[in-house]
């Protein structure tokens, strides 16, 4: 049996990797039990941080096969799949989503060990033999750049084209996917991208179903069998959730453990949606993404999505920015497609699309926009870098003033 064992499998010895002493046998209790309490603790994710320090969310033994059986049932994962996985496993996304659910399913999944690169992805779509593709949306904003910069006109497009609608399924999570990259997507595919919304402590509770053509722009589909959800006004508001995927508590924080939750149980997620139907659209973080100006409530998300259209644009972030007579004034970050934009010209482009209560009035051209490890622009902390208290002293931030009609622009790069 040994010799079996040591023939079929390869293995790698981890106990004289860890800087630690060795557990003395006299102190290993072990149970007279068969089976492990499924409700005791069995793994703990971090949170990624993007609206504070990191959480440590605690899940019970059972949560990830639980879950891992439920993503697999609801998108047909077979052991014929092949996954290419690109994203941190370490964190709820790429462990919860794409690892587990592809093991248990005895699926093949490719790892790249090396950090996201265009090129390289595109050149494995190339090679065929994929079925499942999930990315987070700049992974999928940056495949459709370098697709449009560096593969149209090439002799062979069509092949890098024609591989990438082979693929059976291409999932998207983590933050928002803006509409103009989605219908790219969709466009070229033939079939949606397959979205969801969820978290590090409830896991996804929100998603489209496969073979649902009926789905509307830009919602992310409808509840998870089996998962409890409310807003808190109604039809819109926060969204609270309960369900089979939750997480027991964060790891030595009773007290955020508590705060984190209502008096029925339900967790607070923090993010703002709207529900029309069976169907949800996500508005944003309570936190981040919804501006309060004028005494109108605005979604960022909403607003960058219409920028992000524009053709001159090719990443945006909109934040709110403290303002006295507004209140928050709608601050637009951009990474603009190698041309000068100014504050003027942009909002005449967005006067069809946006309200003005929705026009941006502070515009920063910047070369990039920094991402945290699993793909999201941490608003929290850029926000501000970018768009602090004495804004209006800094070269390269532009402001309009309502009242003169005119905009201070000074250029000059992050």
């Amino acid at each position: 049996m040994q010799e079996k064992v040591q023939r079929n499998f390869a293995g790698l010895a981890i106990a004289a990797s860890c800087f630690c002493p060795l557990v003395v046998a006299g102190k290993v209790f072990v149970s007279s039990d068969r089976c492990l309490d499924p409700n005791a603790a069995g793994v703990v994710i971090f949170t990624s941080g993007t609206t504070g320090p990191p959480k440590g969310a605690v899940m019970r033994r059972t949560h990830y096969f639980d879950e891992a059986q439920g993503v697999a049932d609801h998108y047909q994962i077979t052991s014929s799949d092949v996954l290419l996985h690109l994203l941190p496993v370490h964190h709820a996304t790429g462990v919860g989503m794409m690892f587990f659910p592809f093991l248990i399913s005895g699926s093949t999944i490719e790892f790249r060990s090396a950090s996201f690169d265009p090129a390289w992805t595109w050149d494995r779509f190339k090679q065929g033999g994929l079925t499942f593709f999930s990315a987070v949306p700049t992974i999928y904003m940056r495949m459709k750049r370098y697709l449009e910069e560096k593969l149209v006109g090439a002799s062979d497009v069509s092949e890098y084209i024609a591989a990438a609608r082979g693929l059976k399924v291409c999932m998207c999570g983590t933050s928002a996917l803006p509409q103009p990259i989605d219908d790219f997507w969709t466009k070229m595919l033939g079939k949606r991208i397959m979205l969801r919304f969820g978290g590090t402590e409830f896991g996804a509770t929100i998603r489209h179903r496969i073979g649902d053509t009926h789905v509307p722009d830009g919602s992310v589909g409808e509840i998870t069998p089996g998962v409890e959800l409310k807003l808190s006004e109604g039809d819109e508001g926060e969204i609270l959730t309960k369900g089979p995927w939750m997480f027991s508590r964060y790891l030595d924080d009773p007290g955020r453990t508590s705060e984190a939750h209502d008096e029925e149980g339900f967790y607070r997620t923090g993010d703002i949606g709207r529900r029309e139907g069976k169907y949800f659209w996500i508005l944003g973080r309570a936190s981040v993404d919804i501006i309060k100006s004028g005494g109108y409530k605005i979604s960022a998300l909403d607003v960058e999505r219409e920028i992000l259209s524009l053709q001159y644009v090719q990443e945006v972030m909109v934040v709110g920015v403290e303002d006295e007579e507004f209140g928050q004034r709608v601050a637009a970050a951009v990474v603009p497609r190698e041309v000068q934009i100014s504050l003027e010209q942009l909002r005449l482009d967005l006067k069809a699309r946006l309200a003005g209560y929705q026009m941006p009035t502070l515009l920063r051209l910047v070369d990039e926009l920094p991402k945290s490890g699993t793909g999201k622009v941490v608003k929290k902390t850029l926000g501000p870098q970018l768009f602090p208290p004495e804004y209006r002293m800094l070269d390269g931030v532009q402001v309009w003033d309502a009242r003169k009609r005119d905009t201070k622009v000074r250029e000059s790069k992050l």
